[in-house]
């Protein structure tokens, strides 16, 4: 148990942090694939919604500069998400009446209101994953994270088909239902700060001696396991952002999707994380948080390439399938990871200066991407297809370049790719010794602990 709690009061925090989880998705799941047909909907340009992405991250960016000093003095992490996730609820009613108060400069009012809409949501982030890193314990990590994954993603599912529902049902009068979804969102993050609210608080672990400053930390990124890490991290963010605000565009615009095709799009990836995640939960419990990074990346890199292949929507769904099954994996290795190689004292600087630097390439990457798309070649006739081409490229050398530099940090089942994914006749000699190492490294810390 984490020092200083009770088991009830793990298991209570626990549980009302599963409720606090399916609350945000229900807010993500009716804004997070709606933002940019709601710009669109405004005529919007292609670099406006560039600009949509990269102006809100670069407030990611500050905010995570400064949480870890602001939460240390607000003596409680608790109450500084709370504080944060409160704010972020209240912005979301303003996004929603943008087109009833403002007659000229809309995108400029939602790109403004968005940017203060992510700065309260991602301010609490560093605070958060430090304080639920010492709330579960780590033997079950994999298991809780990827249950409150599918939890998470099963929520956002059915509010992004509420969400599409309203936008097919109300295509005429389209202003009134982003309205409507919006508020939705706004209703849905008080709930989530509620249960938050509900949880208990381990104590932090005080460090024993002065700690270094994010600064600080970054002078050190290139000689550490951690620190090489978070460039990958970062790079990969940059790379993949190149693209990725650019697919709603894709769909809505150049394909002449509907909203219901748009919606059955963009839920596949969730649908297919819901599936798939109990899998990646346990491959990262028993094979680590590298292993599943690796295999993930034999696919991230070509998912952006995929989308030059057909414009058939069938054919892009099945590219969606693979996107969500690979996603999901990458995604809760690069979180567990970060837990499981930064110590206790320092985790909240680590994960801030991690975030500061993926922010910052969600920002480049959008405002790049954004900037050039209209003076790029054509590929198939098409500039946006030529920017997918280019994230595939360059995920490929991130990939290939700094993926074999980082090592796991903790005792795991070797398995090979085919293994995981697949299965195999040696698979139980796997589980077998697997099971001999996680209870060798458990006898050791039982050991040090007396």
């Amino acid at each position: 148990m984490p020092s200083g709690l009770t088991k009830k009061q793990v298991k209570k925090s626990l549980k009302n942090s599963v409720l606090d989880a399916a609350s945000y998705s229900s807010m993500a799941g009716l804004t997070q694939n709606y933002i940019t047909p709601y710009a669109l909907a405004m005529n919007a340009t292609t670099t406006q919604v560039g600009f949509l992405t990269a102006i809100p991250y670069l407030a990611m960016i500050l905010t995570q500069m400064i949480a870890p000093t602001l939460a240390e003095r607000a003596g409680s992490r608790k109450r500084f998400i709370l504080a944060g996730a409160f704010l972020h609820s209240l912005v979301w009613l303003p996004i929603c009446l943008i087109p009833f108060i403002f007659q000229t400069n809309r995108i400029w009012w939602l790109i403004l209101f968005v940017t203060l809409c992510v700065a309260f949501d991602s301010i609490g982030n560093a605070p958060w994953n430090s304080m639920m890193a010492d709330l579960v314990p780590e033997q079950i990590r994999g298991h809780y994270f990827s249950y409150r994954t599918r939890i998470s993603a099963m929520v956002s599912l059915l509010l992004s088909f509420v969400a599409g529902g309203i936008l097919q049902l109300l295509t005429k009068n389209i202003f009134l239902a982003f309205s409507m979804i919006f508020a939705g969102a706004s209703i849905s993050r008080f709930f989530s700060t509620w249960f938050l609210s509900q949880m208990v608080e381990p104590p932090a672990v005080k460090p024993k001696t002065k700690q270094a400053s994010i600064f600080e930390l970054s002078l050190t990124l290139g000689s550490t396991n951690i620190g090489k890490f978070i460039i990958f991290n970062a790079l990969l963010t940059f790379t993949t952002n190149l693209a990725s605000p650019f697919f709603s565009v894709y769909m809505l615009s150049d394909l002449k999707f509907n909203y219901l095709t748009y919606f059955i799009a963009t839920a596949i990836p969730t649908l297919i994380t819901l599936l798939c995640i109990p899998f990646w939960g346990k491959i990262v419990d028993r094979n680590g948080n590298v292993k599943v990074l690796r295999v993930t990346m034999l696919f991230i890199p070509l998912l952006p390439i995929l989308w030059l292949v057909s414009k058939s929507p069938y054919y892009l769904c099945g590219v969606q399938v693979l996107s969500g099954f690979a996603w999901a994996g990458c995604n809760l290795a690069v979180s567990l990871f970060l837990y499981v190689a930064t110590q206790a004292e320092n985790r909240t600087r680590y994960i801030a200066l991690n975030n500061v630097l993926m922010f910052t390439g969600v920002s480049l990457g959008a405002l790049l991407g954004g900037i050039i798309a209209p003076h790029v070649p054509l590929v198939l006739r098409n500039n946006l297809l030529t920017i997918f081409l280019i994230s595939g490229v360059a995920r490929i050398l991130v990939v290939a370049i700094f993926l074999p530099k980082i090592s796991e940090v903790r005792p795991v089942a070797e398995a090979s790719v085919s293994e995981i994914l697949f299965g195999g006749p040696q698979f139980s000699r796997v589980r077998g010794f697997s099971d001999v190492v996680f209870r060798r490294a458990k006898q050791n810390r039982k050991t040090k602990e007396k």
